[in-house]
Formats: structure tokens, sequence, C-alpha cells
């Protein structure tokens, strides 16, 4: 079965974020004021499993073994 995968990594709470601060001053110069900002990477791809549970645990290996460092970064898995 071919199952869609959405990995959407972030930086904890708290991180520092100099890409985020870079776009947030960007802003500012346009203009435009904004409370919060963060980035986020995305990784869509289509997996081989046998059902959406199988999916969605190859994909959180794929984030603990390669993806994510679990000191600074949260992940969501979403599998259609």
């Amino acid at each position: 079965m071919k199952c869609d995968v959405i990995i959407t990594i972030t930086l904890k709470e708290g991180m520092l974020n100099p890409e985020a601060e870079a776009i947030q001053r960007a802003i500012a110069h346009l203009g435009y004021t904004t409370d919060r900002l963060a980035t986020a990477d995305q990784f869509r791809f289509t997996l081989d499993a046998e059902d959406k549970k199988q999916a969605e645990e190859i994909a959180r290996s794929i984030c603990e073994r390669l993806l994510a460092n679990p000191v600074i970064h949260t992940y969501t898995i979403e599998v259609i």
C-alpha cells in the first residue's frame, strides 16, 4: 500500500531561531509587525507500508534516526 506522509519539524519553544529572527526583522523593514515568527521544515514523501499505522511507525523512525534532534526539535507526522 502506498501512503503519503507529511513530516513537519520545528524548533522547541525557547530555542534560538536566527532564521526566524532575520525574517521578522525583514518584515518589520517592510512596515509590518509580527508578534511571533517561527520556521519549520516540511518533508513530503510516499512510503510502501502495510497500512497507515505502519507508515506512521516508519516515518517516526525516520524522524528519530535522521531528520529530528530530540533535544531541540519537535515533529508531527501526518499519514494521508
